[in-house]
């Protein structure tokens, strides 16, 4: 089992930047991706990007390409969100994910509500 608990979230201003962390725990060595989702009220839940572990290879929606950065530290148990210049269709409850395809992951945090003001 993998435990992802993240950090982070709050209340943004538009025009600002964010960052969220998501720890690892757990096997870890079982995973081979990770990635960020997001859910806003009334919508489904989206992808946002993932990392792959093994290659640090990054893939972005289309929605938040270019304003967003996915990484891990070195010991690739934790990962990062950087989301630039926030709007308020950001504003959604973000969450972690962990396994071995981007598509269909086997983890997921209790995720950390972002709230952007205008």
């Amino acid at each position: 089992q993998v435990q992802l608990t993240e950090f982070g979230g709050g209340l943004v201003q538009a025009g600002d930047s964010l960052r969220l962390s998501c720890k690892a725990s757990g096997r870890t060595n079982t995973i081979t991706v990770m990635g960020w989702h997001r859910q806003a009220p009334g919508k489904e839940r989206e992808s946002v990007g993932s990392i792959n572990l093994m290659g640090d290879t990054t893939y972005y929606a289309s929605a938040v390409n270019g304003r967003v950065a996915i990484s891990t530290n070195n010991a690739k148990n934790t990962l990062y969100l950087e989301l630039n210049n926030l709007k308020p269709e950001d504003a959604a409850v973000y969450y972690c994910a962990a396994g071995d395809s981007p598509t269909r992951y086997t983890y997921w945090g209790q995720g950390t509500q972002v709230a952007v003001s205008s």
